[in-house]
């Protein structure tokens, strides 16, 4: 295939598998900002840039056959990508592997870091990744049993693949600052998704006295868990979960957890103060922009996709030469920039090549039109995002 001369950055985008919807706000950015990105400046000179994409299938494989065709096709500069927790580090490792500049976003960087084998001393050379922090979401959840009483028994509902193993390592995951705060946590261990039931898991929540249960399950396997808890008797008080109750769901009034009080943790929203380095575009009027265009909600993926753009086009800008892609990903490194999603600074996080985005809480209501929406409840690590509701749990 011919390529276009000038820079390209390219990016990973989940369009067809189970990831599909997710990769909606990422689809939505790359088409909202290709006729603003068509020249970046860079110095005295203009230099022309294009965007391109390529579908991930949302699988591992096919992550790293649209990261070979970004490179083959296309001659990209830089890709980025949000894909899931098993297609995501895909992408990764092909561009560590290829030596392409690489950015992505949307789950802890922990499990960014963990489960691709970095080391002290020994960071990626080509990856970065902002986001929050395993340690980050056991606080903003923590702060939220507490709206129940201190010192909570809890129920961990962690499956047996990378996000259960991140949230059980000893020293970077979620016990830590559980514990810290007085909880006690009760893991009955992992279980494979799609889960066959949770028997198990119900009978050690109700013999250690767990009146909150938190989870990082699917929708499906939260709803199963609620169901199969409620003909046994457990009525958790509140459910804490991240992953894909971070998004609205698809069929709220039949998915099974239609009347269950379920809180959240909240990385991006319409209410955060933020606007793009691109087109100075705020965080509503992105929001708004995306309901206007697609009819549906927006996603708290929104606003961390728009900044993979905005991030990668300032590497390039200020690359020492941004057809380098070794300059490029050096520029990546020291990237202090403020985006639509917040501010990222690549220069102070937590371990190299990493920066973060802090969480607040939210929890999902019945809206005006009997969709869920997610009010703002807790805002300790945010305080420029005023809460818009109180959390509610049950008795």
């Amino acid at each position: 295939m011919h390529r276009t001369e000038g820079l390209c950055i390219g990016a990973v985008v989940p369009r067809t598998g189970r990831l599909a919807r997710l990769g909606d706000p990422l689809a939505f950015v790359l088409e909202r900002l290709a006729p603003r990105l068509t020249h970046l400046a860079h110095g005295s000179r203009r230099l022309p840039l294009r965007l391109a994409w390529r579908d991930s299938r949302s699988d591992a494989d096919g992550a790293r056959r649209a990261v070979a065709e970004l490179v083959r096709d296309e001659g990209v500069q830089a890709v980025v990508t949000t894909d899931g927790t098993r297609v995501l580090p895909a992408v990764a490792d092909s561009c560590e592997v290829l030596g392409i500049p690489c950015v992505s976003t949307a789950f802890p960087w922990q499990t960014y870091v963990l489960d691709r084998g970095a080391e002290p001393g020994r960071p990626f050379r080509w990856t970065y990744h902002f986001a929050w922090g395993l340690d980050d979401i056991a606080a903003v959840f923590a702060e939220m049993w507490e709206r129940v009483g201190p010192r909570r028994t809890v129920g961990c509902l962690w499956n047996d693949g990378p996000q259960g193993r991140s949230l059980r390592h000893p020293r970077h995951g979620f016990t830590p600052v559980a514990a810290a705060r007085g909880h006690t946590l009760v893991d009955p261990g992992g279980y494979r998704e799609p889960a066959a039931g949770f028997e198990q898991h119900i009978r050690r929540f109700r013999e250690a006295g767990a009146d909150v249960v938190t989870s990082a399950a699917t929708v499906e396997d939260l709803a199963l868990f609620h169901r199969q808890a409620q003909e046994a008797g457990l009525r958790p008080r509140l459910i804490t979960c991240s992953r894909w109750l971070a998004q609205p769901r698809e069929s709220p009034a039949t998915d099974g957890l239609a009347n269950t009080r379920i809180a959240t943790l909240v990385y991006w929203s319409p209410r955060h103060p933020f606007r793009s380095s691109v087109d100075d575009t705020t965080a509503a009027g992105l929001a708004g922009d995306y309901r206007r265009s697609t009819g549906k909600p927006w996603l708290q993926l929104l606003g961390p996709a728009h900044a993979l753009l905005e991030v990668a086009a300032h590497a390039l800008a200020t690359a020492a030469d941004p057809t380098d892609r070794r300059a490029v990903a050096e520029a990546l490194g020291r990237t202090r920039l403020s985006t639509v999603a917040g501010p990222l600074d690549f220069t102070c996080g937590p371990t190299p090549n990493v920066a973060l985005l802090p969480l607040i809480g939210g929890q999902w209501r019945p809206g005006p039109d009997r969709q869920p929406e997610l009010a703002l409840v807790t805002n300790t690590r945010l305080p420029r995002v005023a809460p818009d509701a109180q959390l509610t749990v049950g008795l």
